[in-house]
């Protein structure tokens, strides 16, 4: 095999054969404590009436609302007072013509009352209420299942559950829910001359910064990250890694991309199944690999991204973080959102690589897209950067003072 990319692929192409990765979704069944984010893997269907009761909605008094109709506040109607009400407690009388019950909020409706007098339009004298005020059937009160009836759909399945999510869950009585389970996702950093952050750092050596930022943004895209330790630039070992993390849902590497002679992900891809893609018309990002290869009649994917932080941050975000979304069922737009787009001046003439996609890092200052010229090794471009430019493989100047697009980074 030589030193050279197989077929540098357009960066759509690339995108459509990432989307039919072949994918199987678990469930699991969760508490509604460790529901929260989550997304539910079912319909799920209400199992009480909402209220369950006929509901007190204001504090007052439960009449009949015929024996208020003649009520003003210069001639009010007298009722007689039965019994005194709270949320939780159970009524014993019946409200008959001519009486009412004091209720609180929150309360059941006593047997026989249709409607509720807000206590301040009342006033009370020796067990007489004194009704100003007359009311509706009704009115100021809550139908059994007027919320939601048993057996109406409550919640649609693939709704992420918020907290106000888990208050209507909390309000069927439920204990557990169904979701997806999150998908666990290989992180394989590579390199002979990366080393642990608890390691000494000895010249030629570099502290391993893809691990921690393609983790975050893993855990960002709603799935689970499982590092391993760092992989050295040998094929045996490689290969050993790839075998050992089959059972995950995916595998990310990072590094031994390029068509060079210490890269071997492409060796190990080739003896294992087979590469998809072997570099991308993009830059940063060029040297990205993926393959795939079989376990057991499953087909296993793994990401190569090149082992320069930026450009295995942009490749990730711009061409995986998607896909990993919809592996976990979370449901956001893509990296390219038009509605938190910036148009705006770019403050100087640039030069994008010919015949490549150009993602250009930039920072907003003084209303002008300032370009970030470091090369894609400096991790600190992303830590400065407001966002990222888009330019056409066909365009050769930028000229200053034109009108870009400035997009969003991160998981959107």
């Amino acid at each position: 095999m030589g030193n050279e990319f197989l077929e540098i692929k357009n960066p759509d192409d690339v995108k459509g054969i990432i989307s039919n990765f072949q994918t199987i979704k678990k469930i699991e069944e969760v508490s509604i404590e460790d529901s929260l984010y989550r997304v539910l893997a079912e319909d799920i269907y209400a199992t009480i009436n909402l209220p369950p009761f006929r509901k007190v909605t204001m504090d007052g008094f439960a009449v009949i609302s015929e024996d208020t109709f003649a009520a003003s506040e210069d001639d009010p109607v007298e009722l007689k007072l039965l019994e005194v009400i709270g949320a939780g407690d159970v009524p014993e009388k019946i409200v008959k013509k001519g009486f009412c019950t004091e209720v609180g909020t929150g309360s059941p409706v006593p047997e026989g009352a249709d409607a509720v007098v807000m206590v301040e339009y009342t006033t009370e004298e020796d067990g007489t209420i004194f009704i100003q005020e007359s009311v509706t059937m009704g009115q100021n009160m809550a139908k059994e299942g007027s919320d939601i009836m048993e057996g109406e759909l409550l919640l649609k399945k693939e709704t992420t559950i918020n907290p106000e999510k888990i208050g209507v869950l909390s309000a069927m009585g439920l204990k557990t829910v169904p979701v997806y389970k999150k998908p666990q996702i290989a992180v394989i950093s590579t390199g002979n001359e990366l080393i642990r952050h608890d390691e000494e750092l000895r010249y030629g050596k570099i502290f391993d910064i893809n691990s921690q930022t393609i983790s975050s943004a893993v855990t960002a895209c709603g799935c689970i990250p499982v590092k391993t330790e760092i992989v050295r630039d040998d094929y045996n070992e490689l290969k050993r890694k790839l075998i050992e993390c089959q059972d995950m849902d995916l595998i990310i590497t990072s590094g031994g991309t390029s068509a060079g002679r210490g890269d071997v992900l492409r060796k190990v891809l080739d003896d294992l199944g087979e590469v998809l893609v072997h570099g991308i018309a993009v830059k940063p990002g060029k040297p990205t690999i993926v393959g795939r290869f079989d376990n057991n009649g499953v087909k296993k994917y793994v990401v190569g991204l090149p082992g320069n932080p930026v450009a295995a941050a942009m490749v990730f975000q711009l061409f995986f973080a998607p896909f990993l979304k919809n592996m976990a069922s979370i449901q956001s737009k893509s990296i390219l959102n038009e509605t938190k787009t910036v148009e705006i001046e770019i403050s100087r003439r640039y030069r994008p690589a010919k015949g490549r996609r150009h993602y250009l890092l930039v920072k907003i200052d003084d209303n002008k897209a300032i370009p970030i010229l470091k090369d894609s090794g400096a991790i600190t471009s992303l830590a400065e950067a407001d966002g990222f430019i888009e330019i056409g493989k066909n365009v050769e100047i930028v000229e200053k003072g034109t009108m870009v697009t400035v997009y969003p980074l991160g998981n959107s």
